[in-house]
């Protein structure tokens, strides 16, 4: 297999990371840990959601994260932003990057933004055309690629068709989620490879998480084929509070575990990453799931 010379990776855990967690993390320890990822070589850090609090509580402090952290040249701090009340908030608080989300099933789509697909896209559009009037470039999400913990199998047409629209509306990557965790290679495979025939790698990113154990194997299939942009979580943190079972996403630590064993630059100290682990699993108060982190931890002591 013909593997690239390096890969993008972009790390979601200060967003998609805290989100799922029931302990309230203070807005003085996650701006300590942004800062902290700040200094790894990452180049790219989502850093919170500007959701209404009472869906997501566990990044009510979105506004004072966001204005709080040190801003490290190179770094790309993005957050996520499902409306226009959502934009305006983070155009204050001087966000680079706005990520707009849906899902390519329907009734994931109204579980978690109680709005269908068409409605959901003509409100990101308004959110899209703003962001871009304002200079800041705009990502998209597109939740449950791989399947639906209501709908079962999504069709590649229907997360083809939403592609087609992002880019329309001036996205210039779209991410592709396996929110629940149950792809496994071969269907990374067939789906990528259709999505491929419409769109260039470049404008791809894949978003696994590791429910089942199946997200590594999943981003070797992708790079297979020539993906290079892969969304990760520090110390696997994560899941979808609308997503039930839904556990985190792939684990920082272990993908660049990986990719420096096969020789696939990334930019990333491994020892910064392990660091600033250890220190959000202490404010956690729990073991976080990343194998790499264990044996770390077990080396230090």
């Amino acid at each position: 297999m013909k593997w690239p010379l390096s890969v993008s990776i972009k790390e979601v855990g200060p967003r998609d990371g805290l989100q799922n967690e029931k302990k309230f993390i203070s807005t003085e320890d996650k701006i300590q840990w942004i800062n902290q990822l700040s200094h790894t070589g990452l180049s790219y850090i989502e850093i919170t959601s500007f959701v209404h609090p009472k869906w997501i509580p566990a990044l009510a402090d979105a506004y004072s994260v966001a204005k709080g952290i040190e801003r490290v040249e190179g770094v790309t701090y993005a957050a996520l932003v499902p409306n226009q009340k959502g934009l305006e908030k983070a155009l204050d608080a001087n966000i680079d990057e706005v990520s707009i989300f849906l899902s390519a099933s329907e009734t994931h789509n109204r579980k978690n933004i109680n709005k269908s697909i068409n409605e959901t896209l003509t409100i990101l559009t308004d959110v899209v055309q703003e962001s871009l009037s304002s200079g800041k470039s705009v990502r998209g999400y597109i939740s449950t690629v791989f399947g639906c913990p209501y709908e079962g199998h999504v069709s590649v047409q229907k997360t083809m068709r939403i592609c087609e629209e992002l880019f329309e509306m001036g996205v210039y990557e779209v991410s592709l989620g396996d929110t629940i965790g149950v792809a496994t290679p071969k269907q990374v495979q067939e789906i990528t490879t259709e999505m491929l025939k419409r769109f260039h790698s470049d404008k791809l990113a894949m978003h696994f998480h590791d429910t089942r154990g199946t997200a590594l194997a999943n981003v070797t299939a992708s790079l297979n084929l020539g993906i290079t942009r892969f969304d990760s979580s520090i110390g696997g943190l994560g899941g979808c509070p609308y997503a039930p079972g839904a556990s985190g996403n792939v684990a920082t630590d272990d993908l660049l575990y990986m990719l420096e064993g096969m020789e696939i630059e990334t930019g990333i100290s491994k020892d910064k990453i392990h660091n600033a682990a250890l220190f959000i699993q202490e404010k956690i108060g729990r073991s976080l799931a990343s194998h790499s982190l264990q044996v770390y931890q077990a080396m230090q002591s």
